[in-house]
């Protein structure tokens, strides 16, 4: 594979190091910042790329007091004849964040930006420069394609332990140098609390990072805001977010887990009885828009997540968005189900843009498995959460929508086509064919799981045979809950080679360390 050499990464780096070693004390961090305060603007969170194309990328910021936002851009690290970008003022009413919308870039080149916060008042006073770099994507297919996915950060109560080096799997992925990084949901765990400790099974104790709005489930935005900043704490994050920019889609654990449109919370849990989950999501909505650049929600909470990256003539993404617009969870048996777990609006988009992609590979990302049965048993109610429900028999419910669109993708013809997703807490590779399924009518495929970031792992749940999944590889434990401090952390690596066009998917351990490997051709409808 031809790719681009990772030029001065340390040095890159220092200015964001040094901007963020005020990060010292969390919970006075974590406070909402003073309109009068002496000094001058500070971005102590880092900055963070996202949707990046050929010839442009958003750039975040977060200030600690009312600024405006200046970026500047070089072709070199030494920012000779910078670039300059006026951006937004960032203010009280987006949590003093914001993003600036960089233009006219050179395709396949490394872009050196620093984002500088002035004093809206002088101009003049202006922090230090926070710096970062991105890899805009190739408008030639010779240049090859990396990226990483993962999901599921700071569940289950294990949060920034920094005695085991943090979130140090952000370390391990940046070491692959990807073009981007694909977040397949669940970036907070706005439901779980993090305590400051918890016990571990060989009787010593997993210490964390604690705020205040981690100390109780979000309810309110500033809780929302709060989840989403307690990750920033994270050094190796913040690391990770100033090398590599970031495509992110959301699925439950940013509002509740579970969670969908319509559902109403009653007694019995730590939230007040009454509570529309809608109205959470508002909210969520709106701090995930401020806390993340994507072009389609930035300054927009009603804005889409779902939406199709494309990078260069080798690959496009699609994002999916499988929470806001799917119906309640039930025993997922109906014989007819227009809404399924996509929406039809969702559902008629995705297929008009896989049937208008020209990409070698057309990568569906989804926020949640197809064939793994995921139950919700929310008051001993016999619920699927995710697409399978055990039935190996024709499709039912949410399989009906899914079913569709397998067979649009024969039928069409169109090439190149896998699944990615997170959300169980564990790593597997799984092959469907119709050789093996009741629903016949589609072509063999693959879809991956990997996960989780940083949170607690779990056994692998079992398989639905209504589109003939086999799995070919797992690794999950035997035990639930397994903490970041005992291993089965995971995330995948997809390489695209330039020269041959073939599609390499590695799962990897935390460290690194590849567990499986399949190589797929381009050019296939099926395999």
């Amino acid at each position: 594979m031809s790719h681009r050499p990772f030029p001065g990464r340390r040095s890159v780096l220092r200015g964001s190091l040094a901007a963020s070693a005020a990060l010292t004390l969390p919970t006075a961090v974590g406070a909402a910042p003073a309109f009068a305060r002496s000094g001058r603007p500070e971005a102590d969170w880092g900055v963070q790329a996202g949707d990046v194309t050929s010839d442009s990328g958003l750039v975040w910021v977060r200030s600690d007091r009312p600024a405006r936002m200046i970026v500047e851009t070089s072709a070199t690290e030494s920012f000779r004849d910078p670039r300059r970008w006026h951006g937004p003022l960032l203010g009280a009413g987006s949590d003093f964040t914001g993003t600036t919308r960089l233009r006219g870039l050179p395709s396949g080149e490394q872009i050196h930006y620093r984002v500088l916060l002035a004093d809206p008042d002088d101009p003049r006073r202006t922090g230090a420069p926070v710096t970062g770099t991105f890899r805009t994507a190739p408008a030639r297919r010779r240049q090859g394609v990396r990226f990483v996915w993962s999901g599921d950060l700071a569940g289950q109560g294990w949060g920034i332990n920094e005695s085991i080096g943090g979130y140090r799997i952000f370390d391990a992925m940046a070491k692959l140098d990807p073009d981007f990084f694909l977040c397949s949901g669940d970036n907070i765990y706005a439901d779980g609390v993090i305590p400051s400790a918890q016990a571990l099974p060989d009787g010593s104790a997993y210490r964390n990072v604690t705020t205040e709005e981690k100390s109780h489930v979000a309810v309110t935005l500033a809780d929302f805001r709060g989840n989403f900043r307690y990750n920033l704490l994270d050094a190796a994050l913040r690391r990770f977010n100033a090398q590599v920019p970031n495509v992110i889609q959301w699925d439950d654990h940013e509002v509740r887990n579970n969670w969908y449109p319509g559902e109403v919370i009653g007694t019995g849990t730590p939230y007040p009885a009454g509570t529309e989950l809608d109205d959470l999501a508002l909210r969520s909505r709106q701090a995930f828009s401020e806390y993340f650049p994507i072009s389609t929600v930035s300054g927009r909470p009603d804005g889409r997540i779902y939406r199709v990256h494309h990078h260069g003539p080798l690959l496009d993404v699609f994002v999916l968005d499988m929470r806001t617009y799917r119906d309640a969870n039930s025993p997922d048996d109906q014989t007819s189900n227009p809404q399924g777990i996509l929406g039809r609006e969702q559902l008629e988009w995705l297929k008009r843009e896989l049937g208008r992609s020209r990409a070698v590979w057309k990568v569906i990302a989804a926020d949640m498995p197809l064939g793994l049965v995921v139950p919700d048993g929310v008051e001993g109610r016999a619920n699927f959460e995710a697409v399978a429900q055990g039935d190996p028999g024709a499709p039912l419910g949410r399989e009906l929508q899914i079913a569709e669109l397998l067979r649009f993708v024969k039928h069409r013809r169109i090439t190149g086509t896998l699944w990615l997703t997170a959300d169980v807490h564990h790593t597997s590779a799984q092959h469907y064919d119709p050789s093996r399924a009741a629903f016949k009518d589609f072509e063999p495929f693959w879809e991956f799981v990997s996960g989780p970031l940083n949170a607690g792992a779990f056994p692998a749940g079992a398989l639905d045979g209504t589109f003939g999944p086999d799995r070919v590889f797992v690794k999950a434990p035997t035990a639930s809950n397994v903490s970041p401090a005992e291993g089965y952390q995971f995330f995948g690596e997809v390489d695209i080679d330039g020269d041959s066009g073939e599609l390499t998917v590695r799962l990897r351990e935390q460290d690194g360390t590849v567990l499986f490997t399949q190589m797929l051709r381009p050019g296939r409808v099926g395999q």
